[in-house]
């Protein structure tokens, strides 16, 4: 079987959707070459809006050739290479539209949430532009017409089932795994970027890892953070990842903790795993996640987490994570400063590191691969 791993554009630095797609691809060529080819898909990026000088270098540019390349260019390279394959795997649901240029009997896509349908299903909660609205509808159909979609976790099977976006008959659950990288064991930290070990020091830190979109409560990350730094002052935030906005910008000022944050970008696993061994607490206080891989990450690297109080989080971490309630500065400081003092107060670490190998990238695959050569009919 000739499959396609769809892939996002790199462009788009949705680094988990990056790393679902490659893992799913290194598992598939390293484990499945007698009874699968997988091949990954993924057109270059054309930049059109952003050569138009004076205008291109503003952010509504990179905006306007992201949606270019979504909806014309990425499906007109698809119709060309249809016959290549006999089966399409989408990695991303946010990229679901390219279904309707591919055989909807040998399509599949990963749901990893729904927030790409949020403005249709909530649409009080989360008022969109009809142009908005009518390109989630079409991304919407798109993955309503696959004949496998597949998820992380039972909140978000939950929701699909809820919102009635797709027959259950057609959903199949293939969890996240963890990458190689990360791990309690250091090892050589020559493939530790230097300049960041040079940069972080020796002084304490908690560390988040993520974008800073609104449902990562950044606002509420930070206020923790220049609270227990009232109570420890040597600590430092490590942010890796995510661009800042206008208001968290505003709020960082008004805080005056900008010299106790170090924001870091575009790091490699292994750099990044090493934060994680270093970190004093890794901290997740999203109001709403798909996953949340962060979470099996620093638990694999032995690191202690604190994560929101969401049905996703503790389905995902288990025992081995410490939770905090939603949007409560005050009980999150106090778990915080409780964990920066006595760390032991932290689940046995070797619960978390068991909790952590219960994921899989090779379990991941194997869940998909075999879903293909049974829409196949090939199955073992």
């Amino acid at each position: 079987m000739r499959l396609a791993i769809i892939c996002d554009y790199l462009e788009e630095n949705w680094h988990s959707m990056d790393l679902c797609a490659q893992m799913l691809l290194k598992q598939m060529q390293a484990e499945h070459t007698a009874s699968i080819q997988a091949i990954q898909v993924l057109p270059t990026f054309k930049r059109r809006f952003q050569q138009i000088p004076q205008f291109g270098k503003q952010h509504f540019a990179y905006n306007a050739d992201r949606l270019l390349n979504r909806v014309w260019y990425y499906p007109q390279y698809l119709k060309k290479r249809v016959s290549d394959f006999d089966f399409y795997h989408i990695a991303d649901h946010s990229y679901a539209q390219l279904a309707h240029v591919l055989p909807p009997e040998r399509t599949g896509v990963y749901c990893h949430d729904i927030d790409a349908f949020r403005s249709l299903v909530e649409p009080k909660k989360e008022p969109r532009p009809g142009w908005y609205q009518a390109m989630s509808q079409r991304i919407l159909s798109g993955l309503q017409s696959a004949a496998i979609v597949f998820y992380s976790t039972a909140e978000v099977r939950k929701q699909i089932e809820h919102y009635q976006l797709i027959e259950p008959s057609r959903l199949v659950h293939a969890p996240y795994g963890i990458a190689a990288e990360f791990s309690i064991t250091t090892g050589s930290q020559s493939d530790v970027d230097q300049e960041i070990i040079k940069e972080i020091g020796t002084a304490p830190f908690i560390l988040h890892v993520g974008s800073c979109i609104p449902r990562k409560r950044i606002d509420i990350l930070l206020e923790i953070f220049a609270r227990v730094r009232n109570i420890h002052p040597k600590l430092q935030l490590v942010k890796v990842s995510g661009e800042w906005t206008q208001s968290q910008k505003q709020q960082i000022a008004d805080l005056n903790i900008s010299n106790s944050i170090i924001h870091l970008q575009g790091l490699e696993r292994a750099t990044i795993a090493y934060l994680y061994q270093r970190a004093s607490a890794v901290l997740l206080p999203s109001e709403a996640e798909g996953f949340g891989l962060p979470i099996i990450e620093a638990l694999a690297c032995g690191a202690v987490v604190i994560a929101n109080d969401i049905p996703v989080l503790r389905e995902v971490g288990g025992q081995g994570v410490i939770y905090s309630p939603n949007a409560d500065v005050s009980a999150w400081v106090k778990t915080v400063t409780q964990v920066l003092s006595s760390p032991t107060i932290a689940p046995n670490i070797n619960l978390r590191l068991n909790h952590a190998q219960k994921y899989s990238w090779s379990n991941h695959a194997q869940i998909i691969a075999q879903s293909y050569l049974k829409l196949a009919g090939m199955e073992n």
